[in-house]
């Protein structure tokens, strides 16, 4: 299950801070063709957020992005349990809600703001949803 965050556009405006956060990263973009970067260790970006949820993505080492795939071939999101067994280690709540076809190693996260991050309990008001 993910949440489905309510808001004008929630879309939209996580896809632009997912892009912002992207350009402000220290990491710069590789030119297209070039090889994919792959961290020694699995890095966490910072919190950012909209009005309705808080997101980060975290990049996998190249080990770590080939389980992932052999796990889901590229075709569906982790569920908890999944990304915790790759060695993911974030407080509760969290929720892997996209995939990025040309990085599948960066998941994206996403929780609702005001979650608890030592229950996963979603604040009143949100709308837990099985599907995009």
């Amino acid at each position: 299950r993910w949440l489905k965050c309510v808001g004008p556009s929630s879309l939209q405006a996580a896809e632009r801070l997912v892009h912002a956060a992207k350009a402000q990263s220290t990491r710069r973009a590789a030119p297209v063709g070039a090889m994919v970067h792959y961290p020694d260790d699995i890095e966490y970006s910072d919190k950012y957020m909209d009005i309705s949820c808080e997101y980060r993505h975290v990049i996998l080492t190249r080990a770590i992005a080939k389980a992932m795939l052999k796990l889901t071939v590229g075709n569906r999101l982790l569920e908890e349990k999944e990304w915790r067994d790759l060695g993911v280690q974030q407080s509760r709540g969290w929720a892997h809600y996209e995939i990025h076809k040309p990085e599948p190693h960066i998941l994206l996260f996403r929780r609702a703001l005001g979650t608890d991050p030592i229950t996963g309990q979603v604040p009143s008001g949100f709308a837990a949803s099985g599907g995009a």
